[in-house]
Formats: C-alpha cells, structure tokens, sequence
C-alpha cells in the first residue's frame, strides 16, 4: 500500500491534470473539461504505471496504443502526454484548440505525438483498437517464436457512453469477443451524464452485461478515485489472457466542480473563471494563476520517461536475440513495420488477354488478389460476408480465428461499419495492409470509416463490387446511384473505377503502393469485354488518371468522350457510330479523378485539349463530372434511382446506350 507521502503527491500529479484540462478549456473558450476532470485518475494510471510506452518515441513498434474513443475529452490525453514527457509543451496545452498548436479540439493521429489515432466522431475509437488488438494478435501469431515473444503489447481505449450508444461499438465489440482479443481492455466512463442531461433520458443498457454477451471479461471500478480498484482491475484484466475486457469505471464528471459536478453543464463548455476558483479551492490546489504545474507532479508524471526507456531498451535486446536465433524472420518483421513492399512483387501481377479477359471486374480482381497475395504477406482482409460475391478470398490460406490468428482471410460479418474502422486500426498498427470488401451501395454503412482513414491518411484499400445499375435484379435498394460522387468528394480518398481486367489489375497496382491514404476499387458483377491494347492506348496510363484510349486516325477529333468503367465499351461504340456520320470522337478512359487532377496542366490539356467539347458517360449521378466536361458539354448519366431488371434492359431503359451517347454528342456539337 503507498504511503501517505506517495498518495499524496499522486493526488497532486491527478489534480495537475484536472486543472490543466480545466484551464486550457476556458482559455480557449470552448472544449469539454468534465471527463478529463473526471477520468484524470485513470489517465495518470495508465501513462505513469500500467501501459508500456516510451515517450521519447511514441513509433515504438512494441509499444501499449492507449485510444481516447471519447475524443471530445481530447484535454486529458494532451495534459497525459504532456506531463509524462511527449514532444507536446506547456505551450501547447495553452493554445488549447487554436491555429497551429499541436493539440486541436479532437485528438489527431500525426499532428500530435502520442495519438495513435484521429477520434471524435464516437464508437470509432473503440473499433480503432479493436483492429489494433487484432493487428498485434496476427503479427503475434506470425513472428512470435519460442522464447522470443517480439510482438507483445497491450491495447487501452477509454470510451464514453456515446460510444457506447453507437451501433459501431455494438459491430466491433461483437468481433472481438468473438476473436478472443485477450489483450484488449477498455474501461468505460460511466458519469451517467450527456449534452441533454441524463443517460436515463436516452438509454437503460446494461452496457457490462451486453458485452458479457458479446464475450467479454466485465469488470467494475466503483470509484475512479480509488487508485487501488483501478491498480486491481487492470490486474485482473490482464490475468484472463483470452476474453478482451471491459472495465466499468464509475466517474463524476466535472469532479470538484462544486456547482457543475454531476450535471451536463460540465460536458461541453468551460466551468467559468469563478467556478474553476472554486473547483482548485475545493481540490486544494496551491495556486490561484492558470496552468500551474508543480515540480514535484511533473516529477512523478514522468517517471513514464525512464521506465518506458528502460522497456524499450528490453526490448531490443530481445530484438537483437530475435534476429540471431531468426535472422530471416526478424528481417521480414522490419520490412512489413517500415512499410515497404516486398522486392520484385509487381511480376507477379497477372496480365490478361482474349483468353482469360472477357470478365467482370470483380472477378478480375480476385484474380489479381490471388496472384499477389503470396508475394505481399502482409495483405490481409477480407468481406463484410459478401467474400463469394466480392471475390475477396485468399485461396488455400487459413481465416483468421481466434484459435488460427496467423490466418490471412477475415470474416468481418455483416459488420460495414465496424469492418471501415477495424480496418483503420490495423493500419495504424502497422505490419499490415488491410483491405475489406462490399457491394458499393453499402459503403454508405461505413462511410465515417473511409472519411476518417482519408483524414488519417491511412493505406486501407476498399473492394466495392456491385458498382452500379448493372447489378441488375437486385434492384434499386442494392444499385449504386450518388455513391461515386458522395466517395469522389472525401478528400485524400483514391477512388479507382477500371475499365477492363488489365485496368483492374492497374488499380491493384496502384492501391498498393499508395501508403498515403485510402483507395476505392469500384468494380463490377457483369462481364466487360477485354480491350485490344494493340489498337488502344496503354493500360499504363491509369495510372495518371485518365488517359487516351482511341483516338480519330490523322484528324483532330471534334469531340472528347470520357468514362469510366463499364461505359468505356460504350464510349468505343458510340464513336464508331459518330465516325460513320464523319465526326471524329476521341475516347479517354478516366479510372480516376484524383489522379488526373493531381496532374499537370499539359498533361491534363494532352487528354482533354481545350476548345474541344465533351460528352462524359457513367452510370452514376452526373454531379462529379461538370468539373471536366465544363458548360458546353454533357453528361449521360442517371439521377434517378434504378429499377429491377435484368442490367441490359436497365441500360436501355435508362439512356446509357450507344445511341443514345452518339445523339447527345451530336447535340452538344450543334448547340
């Protein structure tokens, strides 16, 4: 038991960072004080004893990733990760959510040191660790020898009762009890308080019995305050080596707060300058004068510095025994955590032809996943149980289950969302490229996933099949209509839409070296015909964006028709149909917008050469295209939902016709 002296300057250390969080909140007149106020004790727990982690290199691969869920709480990591020694100073705490500062209003992976990930948005966090837990359990089961246990750590996340709430907690916590995360603790914040008041208002969950259900270890801490329960549960947390746990943590948010203790006035705004000078008179806080920190809290804070020096240095002495006793291994374990690509893997991507090349391009897709996957072993992913569909399975490779985590092939489940953020986690992780599958039409369920990998800049790759009317039967509920516009608006997201089994296999290529951010393949269910790259441009130029497939022998074409995927066949035959009323129509194949854009402005001019008109063909909404085809041309496009039929009578029905292209140029032309 510690001492009364060493309770006592614990106490200080936790009261530094409640008033932090306090002070940095009202400075910036704005931000949540409550739960950092509240969770303070927890946070010091975590950083000053429990998680191993050096903050003298927050991308220490074995390192504990400790994920704030509830990012609105964003002040006690940042006061954490300041007084337990990260590149993150007093400066910074002061300039709480302003331009330039390293701490912004929610916690965000690569701005500030000591985030593992970007959170806010709620229930993302919480899957984020769940796909790091899974990350470290597979590369675990990977590399891990008989006294050589080189990947060994521990993932935290600290979430909130929104978190919680969101249906995203309920897909990634069923997972991982399923997948038997042992090394997964979560501690829930049960203040029982939200933006409107009450939890009651809303919400009467048993949340510890739900994840009993889902297979988890529940566990309950009465009294944050009580530093001896939090020393106990994590104890017991980390005893059951296969259920992930959840710890029921009992908090006060706003705790000392004498008038906003306990009420939902403490959530979200700044207690007032008044109420903090009560709060530090309540807590018995030495100074009056904002961002106080005492050396003797500093000190004890920081402690983090030299034990997590120490672990790491352990730690490398048993990398050093790893790479003598398996040299081979240890060499394959630095190349997959820096994040390079194995030597020679592009030879093995498949080039098709008129014998195997006349197929969807989902089919041309697990085609490529297939022959690549043996030469990048760190490609690992799966379906959101659509696998036999998406084309997404690795042949003769194990699944991933809790009793085979080395398996490469993931049954995420019916499970969009939780797949979108898991999939981050992994990422994040490192030692992985993670990819996951669905019909286009359901990247809607996991939509804030891909926004936050596109901000995070992750390498998740996404294999939307199904890609529009042309999946036929299934009708207007399963048929893509807004979804390229809606994707090709996040920013830093690739989305790729190939033209053909080569242009798909170009997609793959690029996915896979874009370490940048993430990629959407948008491929799909019917056939598409092979194009004849001896009389068409080469499937190289995909890789810039959009590039000329076929162009008017010895005349300067009078009309540019562009498109993407399967209405490339039909941009070829309505320009043979232009070519026998003499007018002379360029094709372009435009994969990818993004790439295009980031062209230069001659290369952009070579494809599409002003003063020239255009007529843009998708079957999709039009909205993304205006920006190309600019006000003289047009689009041929759908800004209806579809219909159930069989895909050839969608297509007529609907306007996407040789024809049809062919009168609308010849009107674009006369106008």
């Amino acid at each position: 038991m510690a001492s009364t002296a060493d309770a006592d300057l614990q106490l200080l250390a936790i009261n530094t960072a409640r008033t932090l969080a306090m002070d940095a909140v009202q400075a910036a007149e704005s931000g949540h004080p409550g739960t950092p106020m509240a969770l303070a004790p927890l946070a010091f727990a975590l950083y000053a004893h429990h998680a191993r982690h050096n903050p003298a290199d927050p991308h220490w691969a074995d390192r504990d990733r400790i994920v704030l869920s509830a990012g609105h709480a964003s002040m006690l990591i940042y006061a954490s990760l300041y007084l337990s020694g990260y590149d993150v100073s007093l400066d910074d705490i002061k300039n709480f959510r302003q331009w330039g500062s390293k701490t912004p209003g929610h916690p965000e992976v690569g701005h500030t040191p000591g985030v593992e990930t970007t959170t806010g948005p709620l229930g993302q966090g919480l899957a984020n660790a769940v796909g790091m837990a899974v990350a470290e359990k597979h590369l675990a089961a990977v590399f891990n020898r008989e006294g050589h246990a080189i990947i060994d750590h521990y993932t935290w996340f600290i979430a909130g009762d929104g978190c919680l709430m969101e249906g995203i907690s309920h897909e990634a916590a069923s997972f991982a009890g399923h997948q038997q995360l042992g090394k997964l603790i979560g501690f829930f914040d049960d203040n029982r308080i939200t933006i409107e008041g009450g939890t009651d208002l809303a919400c009467s969950d048993d949340a510890g019995a739900r994840f009993a259900a889902y297979g988890w270890q529940v566990l309950h801490i009465a009294d944050v305050n009580d530093r001896a329960q939090i020393d106990r549960a994590i104890a017991d947390a980390k005893a059951d080596t296969v259920r992930p746990s959840l710890i029921v943590t009992r908090t006060h948010i706003g705790f000392g707060s004498p008038n906003r203790a306990d009420t939902a006035k403490a959530h979200g705004e700044p207690l007032g300058k008044d109420e903090i000078a009560l709060t530090k008179q309540a807590l018995g806080w030495p100074s009056a004068e904002p961002f106080f920190v005492p050396d003797a809290a500093l000190a004890e804070w920081r402690t983090a510095r030299d034990t997590g020096a120490r672990a790491q240095d352990a730690w490398r002495q048993q990398l050093i025994a790893y790479a003598k006793a398996h040299p081979d291994d240890a060499k394959e374990l630095g190349r997959r955590l820096h994040g390079d690509l194995p030597a020679a893997w592009e030879s093995a991507l498949p080039s098709f032809d008129a014998s195997n090349g006349n197929i969807a391009s989902r089919n041309a897709s697990g085609i490529v996943l297939n022959a690549v996957a043996p030469k990048i072993p760190e490609l690992v992913g799966g379906s959101a149980d659509l696998a036999g569909s998406n084309l997404t399975t690795l042949k003769g490779v194990a699944a991933f289950q809790a009793a085979t985590p080395a398996g490469r092939n993931y049954h995420f489940g019916i499970r969009e969302h939780a797949m979108g953020a898991v999939m981050n986690g992994m990422a994040l992780h490192g030692g992985v490229i993670p990819y996951g599958g669905t019909f286009l039409v359901f990247a809607d369920y996991m939509r804030p996933a891909i926004r936050l990998a596109a901000l995070m800049r992750q390498q998740a790759i996404y294999v939307f099949t199904h890609d529009s009317i042309g999946l036929g039967e299934d009708g207007p509920t399963h048929q893509p209509i807004e979804h390229l516009t809606s994707l090709r608006c996040i920013p830093n997201l690739l989305v790729l839409r190939p033209a053909d089994a080569n242009e798909t296999a170009e997609a793959w290529r690029i996915a896979l070296k874009r370490r940048t951010g993430p990629t959407a393949l948008i491929l799909t269910r019917q056939k598409l015909p092979l194009i004849d790259r001896t009389t068409h441009g080469a499937v190289s130029g995909a890789a810039r964006g959009a590039y000329v497939l076929a162009d008017a022998p010895d005349a300067k074409p009078a009309v540019v028709l562009i498109a993407t995927g399967s209405e490339i066949e039909l941009a070829l035959k309505a320009s043979g149909k232009l070519a026998a009323d003499g007018i002379h129509a360029r094709v372009v194949s435009m994969p990818s917008m993004e790439l295009f854009a980031a062209e230069s402005v001659a290369y952009q001019n070579s494809v599409l050469p002003p003063g020239i008109r255009r007529v843009a063909i998708e079957a999709a909404h039009p909205m993304s295209w205006h920006r190309w085809v600019g006000h003289d041309g047009a689009v041929v496009g759908i800004e209806t939902f579809g219909a159930s039929a069989p895909y050839q009578k969608l297509y007529a029905e609907y306007g996407l016709t040789a024809e049809n292209i062919a009168a609308t140029t010849k009107a674009v032309l006369a106008r």
